[in-house]
């Protein structure tokens, strides 16, 4: 709580009226000010707690950047005794008159009525501000992180030799129509109250040593298994499911759990948060942040005959959207390149990325009202997991976020393509795994990282002549969302016996899932045989591993080599892939291409 002082006898300080909840110009200044926030969902909380509801007098316009509820018992503040006004003792006796005097006692009543006036109103706004405090930290609604199994879920990220960690946060965009609101500005009528599904899904992966921020977006209409899940409100328990199903059917199985549990299972990334927000809170969001940039390069306006389409309507060039027209935005599919959800993908890019750069460069945010209402409207639009719901949590957040460079942020699309059908997309083997571990080894989708895989040098221990050295071939081509390649266990051997590995044999009884070629050997003994193997097919050294799991050299044919008989390795960088569409942070030349069936 700030200092207060007197100024003259019997004069009472200004204080901030108690209906204004404890709120303080202060709060903004340049140590605490939220304008030098970054403009990641993540980060537009507006936190109020950086004062707690401290109120501030006229002649006292100190902001100490901690605050907090009022101290009890006339206590001093953390800042240390008040002030004493000149003339007087710390105990209320005040010098003597000119002519020697005792002070009249009427005027001893009146500064002791002025003080305890004074100590009950900054009581009274302190506490209406860490009252709103609490009720920013009630708006927030919580969900469990994970309801997949335990034993199922992705390692911990290792800390770095600094022992920093990375933080994975998962971005869920919900289509719910569970309110009238909702509902108006989702359409689809027949839908309303039905299940929930995650739309957008973006992972958000701040590095260990916040100097770059990377987001992988899955298209919502991509194949793959959810895991068994378990509501945490109904104890309802959803089966695995048995064929490929749409990711975004996840958030109806149990919750946002459920999506997290999907990506981990996927990715074997270890996500530590998520955050969720619904069609409302996307365009109050929008509202209280102000209008964001965006391009489109013809005139668009997403609507067809039979009425489908966003509604969004623009010219062509750069326009600020807000509101309901943003959440148009980043709905959008008729009129954006092909008309895909990879399409819709990009713009979603477009707008983050704009997002963030207007924030920090917008300072109109110093005003404390807008700061006001973004903080209520950021903690009423969204649904976090337990370690992010309190205020504090999310300024914590948003301080983290913030160390990371608007041009060390970037976007990407997991590598994709299409299903036999046409109609929905999969995982692009080898890239979007290239680009998970890329993740998980915390290296930046920016390629601006210096860390290079590196190749296990060649083996001291002499090879056997190629018909003495015992090969086993398994089948590991099998995905989370492809089934295994019948008989590739058998092609591969016959592969093998041909180069003259005559004893090779194929493991018919074993369909493992390897989403890259490898070959393991038990002991050292066998490390030379092993790499003779790899050199034959053209295998690089980095796939040949030391196992317990195998009792011989044996070769798992993973899903990079779905077919044919020569194998083709992977570029042996870390080198983002092409195919994840990167859109770096600071890009302000990006435009959303118009189909020009959707141009008027």
């Amino acid at each position: 709580m700030a200092r207060s002082s007197v100024r003259g006898e019997g004069a009472r300080p200004r204080v901030r009226h108690a209906g204004e909840l404890g709120w303080d110009d202060s709060l903004y200044d340049e140590n605490g000010d939220p304008t030098q926030r970054d403009g990641d969902p993540a980060r537009r909380d507006g936190d109020p707690a950086r004062g707690k509801g401290r109120p501030v007098q006229e002649d006292d316009r100190r902001a100490d950047g901690d605050g907090g509820p009022a101290p009890e018992n006339g206590q001093d503040s953390e800042d240390g005794p008040r002030p004493e006004p000149q003339g007087r003792s710390r105990h209320g006796g005040g010098g003597r008159r000119r002519g020697g005097g005792a002070r009249p006692r009427r005027r001893r009543r009146a500064l002791r009525w002025s003080a305890t006036v004074l100590a009950v109103l900054i009581l009274g706004t302190a506490g209406a501000g860490y009252l709103y405090y609490q009720h920013l930290n009630a708006n927030i609604k919580k969900d469990d992180l994970n309801i997949g199994d335990a034993k199922d879920r992705a390692a911990e990220s290792k800390p770095n030799a600094a022992g920093q960690t990375p933080l994975n946060i998962l971005l869920i965009g919900s289509d719910a129509r569970d309110s009238e609101e909702n509902q108006k500005l989702g359409g689809a009528k027949d839908t309303f109250g039905g299940t929930a599904r995650a739309d957008v899904q973006m992972l958000l992966h701040l590095s260990a040593d916040r100097t770059n921020m990377s987001v992988v977006s899955m298209p919502r209409d991509t194949l793959l298994q959810i895991p068994k899940c378990t509501d945490p409100d109904t104890k309802k328990t959803y089966a695995a499911s048995t064929l490929p199903t749409m990711t975004n059917d996840s958030l109806g199985r149990g919750g946002p759990g459920c999506t997290v549990a999907t990506w981990e299972k996927l990715t074997d990334i270890h996500i530590d948060h998520f955050m969720m927000v619904d069609f409302a809170g996307v365009v109050s969001m929008a509202d209280a942040i102000g209008g964001v940039p965006v391009c489109v390069d013809a005139n668009i306006y997403s609507h067809t005959s039979s009425g489908h389409g966003s509604g969004l309507k623009l010219e062509k060039g750069t326009t600020s959207i807000k509101g309901k027209q943003a959440l148009q935005w980043l709905r959008t599919r008729y009129g954006f390149e092909d008309g895909s959800d990879i399409g819709r993908t990009k713009a979603q890019h477009q707008y983050m990325n704009s997002m963030v750069r207007q924030l920090r460069a917008n300072t109109t945010l110093s005003n404390p009202n807008k700061l006001r209402k973004l903080a209520e409207t950021a903690t009423d639009a969204l649904t976090v997991d337990d370690g992010l719901g309190t205020v504090k949590d999310l300024y914590d957040l948003s301080n983290e976020l913030k160390k990371v460079p608007t041009k060390r942020i970037t976007m990407t699309t997991m590598p994709w393509v299409y299903s036999s059908d046409g109609n929905r997309v999969l995982p692009k083997p080898t890239d979007a795994e290239k680009v998970f571990r890329l993740v998980r080894e915390d290296i930046a989708l920016d390629g601006k990282d210096s860390k290079k895989k590196t190749e296990d040098k060649a083996s001291s221990d002499p090879a056997a002549a190629d018909d003495k050295i015992a090969v086993q071939v398994q089948n590991g081509t099998r995905t989370s969302t492809l089934a295994p390649v019948s008989g590739r266990a058998s092609a591969v051997a016959q592969l093998l016996v041909g180069k003259g590995f005559t004893t090779a044999t194929a493991d018919s009884t074993t369909a493992l899932t390897e989403d890259e070629t490898v070959i393991r050997y038990p002991s050292a003994d066998l490390e030379g045989d092993a790499q003779r193997v790899a050199k034959s097919l053209g295998i690089p050294f980095s796939a040949v591993e030391k196992s317990t799991n195998v009792s011989g050299v044996t070769l798992v044919v993973g899903a990079d080599w779905r077919e044919g008989n020569t194998y083709t390795a992977a570029d042996d960088n870390n080198d983002t892939p092409k195919s994840a569409d990167a859109l770096n942070g600071s890009d302000t030349e990006a435009c959303m291409h118009v189909d020009p069936d959707y141009t008027w």
